[in-house]
């Protein structure tokens, strides 16, 4: 099936966020395959399904999508802040896909982030609703998509061009065994994971990931023994294969 870049729908229709929301889920019920295994067809979910819009038929993924107008690589608008801390804490988060569309309604990009991505980490908390609100006091939360590693980031349609599916299923393929880091800890090994990526070179060494301990500190209060986590963790990064031991304190980032 090759993905057709456009949301063929009438575009009479006045353009607004239920719009929007209709015409990209009826695109993706059509056009959309599981990026997780080989099956070509995600199932539309019932409308108000919690946090879900999407399943494969086959191995049970789910997909979250969310569709915007304006492109913001740094953060999106998710919803409540607690419920999204559950979610993660929990490991019942799903993969998010993100639909940015153009004024005539063109699919420009779509990406994927891999539910084993999430992390308190990358969730920050907003202010609570004013007190004339309708939902006064609620407080939302956006995802850190800047803080998430580039390798949680699958790109299956760029500037219009979509990515080929055996490309896309050989990213998600690389990243699924984080799912088996249990979440209590899997936060750490991404964090560490983005820190190597931070570097933006593919060999460093043990002494240059210490540098990064100032950061990981803040980002993990309450651990004392930041170094010993930091070689726990790369012995797990080592054992998932995103990164290879070269010996006398030197790693290689897998491409």
């Amino acid at each position: 099936m090759n993905l057709q870049c456009r949301i063929d729908l009438a575009i009479k229709y006045k353009a607004g966020p239920q719009i929007a929301r209709v015409l990209s889920e009826d695109w993706c019920s059509r056009e959309l395959y599981c990026p997780a295994c080989d099956s070509d067809r995600l199932i539309g979910l019932k409308p108000n399904t919690q946090a879900i819009d999407f399943q494969c038929v086959k191995c049970e993924q789910s997909y979250q999508l969310k569709s915007l107008r304006n492109w913001n690589p740094r953060k999106i608008v998710d919803a409540g802040y607690e419920a999204m801390i559950r979610a993660i804490r929990s490991d019942n988060t799903p993969n998010l896909l993100l639909l940015q569309y153009s004024k005539s309604w063109l699919v420009q990009n779509l990406l994927l982030i891999p539910r084993m991505f999430f992390s308190e980490s990358v969730i920050e908390k907003r202010k609570p609703l004013g007190p004339n609100a309708r939902r006064a006091g609620w407080i939302g939360c956006n995802i850190l998509l800047s803080e998430i590693p580039s390798d949680g980031k699958i790109t299956i349609i760029s500037a219009g061009s979509p990515t080929s599916k055996s490309e896309v299923r050989r990213e998600f393929s690389r990243v699924k065994d984080l799912a088996k880091v249990p979440p209590s800890v899997r936060g750490w090994t991404l964090d560490v994971l983005r820190a190597l990526r931070g570097m933006d070179k593919k060999n460093f060494s043990l002494h240059e990931v210490y540098e990064f301990e100032s950061q990981l500190k803040a980002l993990h209060p309450k651990n004392e023994n930041v170094r010993p986590k930091i070689r726990q963790q790369l012995q797990v990064l080592r054992d998932l294969g995103l990164i290879r031991f070269s010996g006398k304190g030197s790693y290689t980032l897998s491409s």
